[in-house]
């Protein structure tokens, strides 16, 4: 009779481990997704900007189509972006085609007078470093998981609930790159 009762309260206190491992496997996967989806909003939010920005500098920058058109570009491929993997591309190459304009603007004294545009700027920088802050929390909470189910015991119960690690938010390769910075001499301006 002590043994039934010691074994049965061996086979519940096993069960409740499972279940509170199952749980926290959950939790951490949920927390991934909701990390995704705050980057997401984000990066919708500064889609919803980018047309207006390049509206306003459409009509100082009449020369200068080929940025205008990488921003354009870039948001279009944003917007149809599906995987986490396609938005993050997308994102790195919108994130470098707002730098190339700019850089650009920098160029035209109008345009970086005019108050629309100031505001779109000042508008998008602040959604970029709120998109870098939710990027790190994301790959935080990704190294997180990752690690969890790759530990003993969660291994085996993450096999079972087809948990596959995922993949951080990476910068990409050209962003690493050191930047190059060319200064016209007076003669050729």
């Amino acid at each position: 009779m002590m043994e039934g009762a010691v074994f049965l309260l061996f086979v519940v206190g096993v069960g409740v481990y499972v279940v509170i491992l199952y749980n926290g496997l959950v939790r951490l996967r949920n927390d991934n997704d909701r990390a995704w989806a705050n980057i997401d909003v984000l990066l919708k939010q500064r889609h919803d900007e980018i047309p207006n920005l390049v509206e306003t500098a459409k009509g100082y920058m009449q020369h200068e189509q080929q940025t205008l058109t990488a921003v354009t570009q870039a948001r279009a491929a944003s917007m149809n972006a599906a995987s986490i993997g396609q938005k993050a591309q997308a994102d790195l190459a919108m994130t470098g085609a707002l730098r190339g304009l700019f850089a650009v603007a920098e160029n035209y004294p109008q345009l970086k007078a005019n108050e629309n545009f100031l505001k779109l700027q000042s508008r998008i920088s602040e959604l970029e470093d709120r998109i870098a802050d939710r990027r790190e929390f994301f790959n935080d909470d990704v190294n997180t998981y990752n690690t969890r189910i790759g530990q003993i015991p969660e291994v085996f119960l993450a096999s079972y609930m087809n948990l596959k690690p995922r993949a951080m938010f990476k910068v990409a390769e050209e962003d690493r790159q050191q930047v190059e910075v060319k200064f016209q001499s007076a003669a050729g301006a």
